[in-house]
């Protein structure tokens, strides 16, 4: 494990999870912008289609295999975080899932692994 891994390490996995929520609803929203939409509303109706939690662990499916070691790490780490609240909208494995998610987003922000981010989003929502 280098330097740069240990240090990125000593963030909570909680505190990855937040990070990457953020990241990842601005990657949904650059998205959305970009293709197009220009009202509120069905921004954020649209939106939902990315960051409810049964759409980010179907997300999670389309990239799992493609991780490597360390990001799969990360991805577990997220997805084992003890869950006292799951939303009534996903079951308790969809919410592990997407808080795994988030916490691979969030770790590979605080890397500055920008082109990873970028590469996995559009694979995990089939963007072309």
């Amino acid at each position: 494990m280098n330097t740069e891994e240990k240090s990125l390490n000593t963030y909570s996995t909680a505190a990855l999870a937040y990070l990457g929520d953020g990241v990842i609803e601005m990657l949904v929203r650059e998205h959305l912008v970009k293709s197009g939409l220009s009202s509120s509303a069905k921004l954020n109706k649209k939106a939902l289609d990315f960051v409810r939690a049964p759409m980010q662990a179907e997300a999670m499916k389309n990239i799992l295999d493609l991780l490597t070691e360390e990001e799969t790490d990360v991805f577990h780490r997220g997805r084992n975080i003890g869950h006292t609240n799951t939303p009534k909208s996903a079951t308790v494995a969809e919410y592990r899932s997407a808080t795994g998610m988030e916490a691979l987003f969030g770790y590979l922000y605080l890397a500055e692994r920008h082109e990873r981010i970028s590469e996995l989003f559009a694979l995990a929502y089939n963007i072309k």
